[in-house]
């Protein structure tokens, strides 16, 4: 794969990985305090899962970054089926939470856990970018200058997501309370 795709494939997994904590309702990964509309359960039942969602997240974090970035000598072709293989892991790794709470009626997450979400997805996608950087063959070092633009321009990518949760979707609300007269 070559440079500039590398970079589109990152702008565009960034750009649904930063609006997905806002569009999506159900959890996407385990928290450890229990949220609104999610039953009564044993703490040490819900950190486990937590500890467990963690390790593996990191797990496959690790592995996404070993085998893109040891695809040197590998064709565009293997390495493009290596990302879709890694974001395939990911996805079912997010579906996990949603699996393990079927049970439980609408469970609403707060500001705290979307922003956590955010900023877990963030780092994932800068584990992708380490990795495509790795598979270039140049690997620069970095200082913190780097990562605030890059954050800041992960939140400018998830704008949109965060309009539609809070701007829009209240509005909405408010605009049928008008209606009804209780506004």
């Amino acid at each position: 794969m070559g440079q500039g795709t590398a970079v589109w494939v990152l702008i565009a997994l960034s750009f649904v990985t930063a609006n997905l904590p806002f569009i999506v309702q159900r959890p996407l990964f385990c928290m450890p305090w229990r949220q609104v509309g999610e039953a009564e359960g044993s703490t040490a039942i819900r950190l486990l899962r937590c500890v467990v969602m963690a390790a593996l997240v990191a797990a496959a974090a690790y592995a996404s970054h070993y085998y893109i970035s040891r695809a040197f000598f590998n064709s565009s072709t293997v390495l493009l089926l290596t990302v879709a293989a890694v974001v395939v892991v990911f996805a079912v790794l997010m579906w996990l939470p949603g699996f393990w709470l079927r049970s439980q009626p609408a469970i609403e997450k707060g500001v705290i856990t979307r922003l956590i979400e955010f900023v877990i997805l963030f780092v994932l996608m800068g584990v992708l970018g380490f990795a495509f950087e790795a598979s270039q063959g140049n690997v620069f070092p970095q200082r913190w200058e780097f990562y605030a633009i890059a954050l800041c321009l992960y939140v400018v990518l998830g704008y949109p997501g965060f309009v539609f949760r809070y701007l829009v979707k209240r509005r909405r609300g408010v605009a049928s309370m008008a209606a009804d007269g209780l506004y």
